[in-house]
């Protein structure tokens, strides 16, 4: 669907918002549901592209996937097959999340092909860890003809160093492993929530995995695994984005169910932009009554918000914060570690009146405030695009955004969220 957002900003946004699940949580648990015959129920799940597109490529492997609501999905694994050539490589290829697959498979047939995976324009996104892991725990990996082909007599337990600290290598990593013969300990393992959630689920599944929340996660492997039902949490990125969105429209918000306990680098990073928040239980209240002051350095000195693993500030809220301070009194570098490319898209945000300077592919220094006025753009990824609309929300006038199937693939039904709270969006068909 070619669709696209008409936007009239300058209106503060005022009322009481729910995030959706975790997507980055989603696509690993809907994954793990091919490591057991029995059924499993996934709950709280976002209702987004993303999440379809992983419940049709379980369909595609044998799997029975019934959605019982909006966001309630029933999957039940009881004969899975390998991906062959002739397998959808366009859906394959729609996201980044569908290399998940590859270690339940890997522990559940120790025997597969699987095509190269898709996912946002941010600059290279290498699999090697994956690979790397796998071959730790007794597999061969051989590239042939565009497909990635493992086979393993069996998988046996290792101690795993990944080169990296990706978040959907430690997935596949531990979803291979839960299933292997003697114990894994996997070390600089991701521990973002949705990692979190993942072992979580595996854990009530029967998995035997310790160390959750850090960076060495010990794995017992067992023989089976039986099934749940699970719930994930709430999109930490999702609520960063909403108090962005607050502070930057001058209005006042409820985030109910925020788990703030994931949210402390980010509240922490945003009051360097002047934001302030206050933790209510399990919700989050953004006051109208925000500084948007950038706070210096020690000595007056510039200050910098960078990207880094878990339990750093997160990637994905790099593009909205930097939004955010546009709209904030001072100067401060923006320091995008981890892809090349997110940053390119402040080439949108220039034109509608924002004051930065792309340093270079990875660093932008941000002057604010900035009278923003409303503009046309197209998203080039899904954080980007969110961005954008928070920065369109901001603006005097009307803004258009193109290309909103990737915010879409990250937001669940955006603009009825926003319209309660006073947002005028609408979204519309390009060229009706």
């Amino acid at each position: 669907m070619n669709d696209c957002f008409v936007i009239q900003g300058g209106i503060p946004l005022r009322g009481e918002i729910f995030p959706s699940g975790n997507k980055n949580a989603a696509l690993p648990t809907l994954a793990a549901s091919l490591l057991t015959d029995e059924p499993v129920i996934l709950r709280n799940l976002p209702a987004i592209r993303d999440v379809e597109v992983m419940a049709e490529l379980l369909q595609i492997l044998g799997a029975d996937v019934e959605r019982l609501d909006a966001n309630t999905w029933k999957i039940q694994a009881q004969q899975v097959c390998s991906p062959t050539n002739d397998m959808d490589r366009d859906l394959f290829r729609a996201i980044r999340g569908s290399i998940l697959i590859a270690g339940p498979l890997l522990g559940r047939l120790c025997d597969l092909a699987i095509p190269a995976p898709g996912g946002d324009v941010i600059g290279r996104r290498r699999v090697d860890t994956h690979f790397m892991a796998f071959q730790e725990l007794g597999a061969d990996v051989v590239v042939q003809n565009g497909n990635y082909i493992l086979k393993a007599d069996h998988l046996s337990g290792a101690d795993i160093l990944l080169d990296e600290a990706s978040v959907t290598a430690t997935e596949n990593a531990v979803m291979a492993a839960v299933l292997a013969k003697g114990t894994t300990t996997l070390r600089n393992a991701a521990s973002e929530p949705h990692v979190q959630d993942l072992c979580a689920m595996l854990n009530a599944m029967g998995a035997q995995i310790n160390g959750i929340g850090t960076n060495t996660l010990v794995i017992d492997g067992v023989e089976r695994l039986h099934g749940v039902d699970f719930a994930v949490a709430s999109d930490h990125i999702e609520v960063g984005s909403y108090i962005a969105l607050a502070a930057a429209t001058r209005g006042e918000l409820l985030i109910r169910n925020a788990v703030p306990h994931h949210l402390r680098m980010t509240l922490m990073h945003l009051e360097r932009l002047g934001v302030s928040v206050e933790i209510r239980g399990d919700d989050l209240f953004v006051p109208a009554e925000q500084s948007l002051q950038i706070v210096p350095d020690m000595g007056g000195a510039i200050p910098s918000i960078a990207d880094a693993p878990w339990p750093a500030f997160p990637a994905d809220l790099m593009s909205i914060a930097l939004v955010l301070a546009t709209q904030s009194d001072g100067v401060i570098i923006f320091h995008e570690k981890m892809f090349e490319s997110r940053l390119f898209f402040v080439d949108k945000l220039i034109p509608m009146g924002a004051r930065i300077v792309l340093c270079d592919p990875h660093r932008a220094l941000v002057y604010g405030p900035s009278r923003l006025h409303g503009d046309e753009m197209e998203s080039p990824d899904i954080r980007a695009g969110m961005a954008m609309l928070i920065a369109a929300l901001a603006a005097e006038g009307t803004s258009t955004i193109f290309n909103i199937r990737q915010i879409d693939r990250g937001y669940e039904r955006i603009e009825e969220k926003l319209r309660p709270l006073g947002a005028r969006i609408e979204r519309r068909q390009v060229g009706a």
